[in-house]
């Protein structure tokens, strides 16, 4: 069995928020695998962490562009926070975040590849800020959504400036209703959408790899209950339930009254403004999701180099 370090220790709690006894034995039961770990211990319900995800720490910003009926999101990401503020490189993602509203685009190589405003292409300008600014970015990720008759609203968490922040969401409303209704109910779905972290639109849209792996959580939890092996069956299947009803959007409560699911909020909207309005499509980018970010020990790294 490999040797389980005080740093993958301190990992797990800050993953799991179990005790460091818990986290050592976790991690010697699945021989230092950290993501079969956290389930370990979810499993055991000794993790207070519902998420699956690492710690996010990357930098940067998430660009929202709208017009009209379609609407694009972009990520790009900077090594410290200062960068994000500097207004070259914020300057960049506005540019960036409009050539991908034009494109149409969902993947970063097209952006990187288009021509940039002012001369060259994307590539070409984020490799001189790179130079110039004297600090790693890229542009990670885009993804555009369209109605052929509504809206498309935009929203910016913590914004840093206009149109980019730390969390943009896009909202794809597909109606006959007037511009002022879709942006009003657009504005109250995105800052929904922000807060719950929804999975998917609908539950059909959840990601299959996902749902295995919460119905082996639970199996795994219902088992420890000793009942038959129906009564475990039909209790994963309640739980797979719950997490579905959860984590797709159109079932999710409504952040505002925590009572009404999604797609009852857009009825009522839709009763009022007498037309038929349908949530469509949706994007939600939280700068740094997924990425883990390498935490260095400064005054060991000064120790070190002095041979101390």
């Amino acid at each position: 069995m490999s040797a389980i370090t005080a740093s993958a220790v301190k990992e797990l709690r800050e993953r799991s928020g179990a005790g460091m006894m818990d986290a050592k034995k976790a991690l010697e039961e699945v021989n230092g695998d950290m993501e079969a770990a956290v389930d370990l211990l979810r499993a055991k319900g000794l993790a207070t962490a519902a998420k699956k995800s690492s710690r996010t720490a990357a930098e940067g910003l998430v660009g929202v562009a709208v017009d009209g009926t379609k609407g694009t999101a972009v990520e790009v990401n900077s090594q410290t926070d200062f960068v994000a503020k500097n207004e070259q490189f914020q300057d960049f993602v506005r540019q960036v975040t409009g050539v991908a509203l034009g494109l149409g685009a969902n993947d970063a190589d097209s952006i990187l590849a288009a021509g940039y405003p002012g001369g060259g292409t994307v590539q070409e300008v984020l490799t001189n800020n790179i130079a110039t600014i004297g600090e790693n970015q890229v542009i990670r990720r885009a993804k555009t959504v369209s109605v052929s008759n509504g809206r498309v609203v935009s929203y910016v968490h913590n914004a840093a400036t206009a149109g980019m922040g730390g969390i943009g969401v896009l909202v794809a409303l597909e109606s006959d209703a007037d511009a002022g209704t879709l942006d009003g109910l657009g504005k109250q779905l995105a800052m929904h959408i922000a807060a719950a972290f929804p999975l998917s639109l609908d539950e059909t849209g959840l990601d299959q790899e996902t749902m295995d792996r919460e119905a082996a959580i639970a199996r795994e939890k219902a088992a420890e209950s000793g009942k038959p092996a129906d009564i475990v069956e039909k209790m994963v299947e309640g739980a797979m339930k719950k997490f579905a009803k959860e984590n797709a959007l159109l079932s999710q409560l409504f952040v505002i009254d925590n009572k009404t699911p999604i797609s009852d909020v857009v009825a009522q909207a839709a009763k009022a403004a007498g037309k038929d309005i349908k949530l469509v499509d949706y994007v939600r980018f939280q700068l740094g999701e997924g990425i883990e970010k390498e935490v260095s020990d400064f005054a060991a790294e000064v120790a070190a180099a002095v041979g101390a």
